[in-house]
């Protein structure tokens, strides 16, 4: 048996699950500017993915990867979620 399509599939669902609220928080705390630590993180994790040899692993660095690029997005679409009162407007936003 193999269960790497399983364990692969279990770590992209976990990685996007945290990566949800690691977006509001970001945009809580510090605003529209946490998208710059998204993208460094994005481009660390997909130098790490192409780096490493092991393919489970690289797999998994690879979906964090495209998760941070992702964020980037939605740190964006979540200051429209602010502005509508979906979500409190935190120590991050300049008035």
């Amino acid at each position: 048996m193999n269960f790497t399509g399983l364990l692969v599939g279990l770590s992209t669902f976990l990685i996007t699950g945290l990566f949800h609220p690691l977006v509001i928080k970001a945009e809580y705390h510090i605003g529209i500017k946490s998208w710059i630590l998204f993208a460094i993180a994005g481009v660390i994790f997909a130098v790490a993915s192409i780096v490493v040899s092991h393919l489970i692993w690289s797999t998994i660095l690879g979906v964090v990867a495209f998760s941070s690029f992702w964020s980037i997005l939605e740190v964006f679409q979540q200051r429209e979620r602010v502005r509508k009162g979906w979500f409190p407007e935190g120590p991050g936003h300049k008035k």
